[in-house]
C-alpha cells in the first residue's frame, strides 16, 4: 500500500517507543552524540547524524563536516521510496534530539512526498530551513510548505490552572 501518516518527535520520546512491523523510523541525532537506543522491533531504521544548523554561506565548494548535505537528503529521498513501495500500509516516525527542527523538515518532506497526513503540522513552523532547502533541490517535484507559525495553536491540551 504505502505510507498513511507521518510524526516526528523527540530522541527521548523515540527511544521509548515499543517497535512494530508497520512502523519505520527516521533517525537523526548529533554528531558525537551516540545512535539513539531504538527497539529492534521496526520495520527499518535510517540513522543520519548531522547539527541543527544553517551555514552561513550556501554556496560553499564542499559540504562541511556535520551539516545536512545533498548525500543525506537522497538517503532520505530512497528511503521514503523504498518504504512507500512496502505493500502494507506502515507509518514513519522522524526523530531528532528535541524533536522540533531537523525531524520537522525532515517529516514534512516525508509527508509530502507520500502524500501523507503529518501529525501535528501546524507546529513544524521551527522546520530547518537548510534541511528543506537540500531536499527540494534534490526533489524539485516534491513541494515542501512549511506552515506559519501563526497557524499554529496551543500545544496543551488543556491550558495551566492559573
Amino acid at each position: 500500500m504505502t505510507i498513511r501518516q507521518v510524526s516526528y518527535t523527540s530522541r527521548l520520546h523515540a527511544e521509548s517507543l515499543v517497535g512494530s512491523p508497520q512502523v519505520a523510523v527516521i533517525s537523526i541525532t548529533d554528531p558525537g552524540s551516540g545512535e539513539a537506543s531504538l527497539d529492534p522491533g521496526f520495520l527499518d531504521v535510517l540513522r543520519l547524524s548531522f547539527f541543527d544548523a544553517v551555514p552561513a554561506d550556501e554556496y560553499l565548494p564542499a559540504p562541511l563536516p556535520g551539516l545536512f548535505d545533498h548525500l543525506m537528503a537522497h538517503q532520505i529521498g530512497e528511503f521514503s521510496s523504498q518504504l512507500h513501495a512496502v505493500p502494507a500500509e506502515i507509518s514513519v516516525v522522524v526523530h531528532c534530539e528535541y524533536g522540533v527542527s531537523r525531524s520537522a523538515a525532515v517529516a514534512l518532506f516525508v509527508s509530502t512526498y507520500a502524500k501523507a497526513p503529518l501529525a501535528a503540522r501546524e507546529f513544524a513552523y521551527d522546520a530547518n530551513l537548510w534541511v528543506i532547502h537540500q531536499l527540494s533541490r534534490l526533489y524539485p517535484d516534491v513541494h515542501i510548505d512549511v506552515p506559519d507559525e501563526k497557524s499554529a495553536g496551543e500545544r496543551r491540551a488543556h491550558p495551566r490552572a492559573a
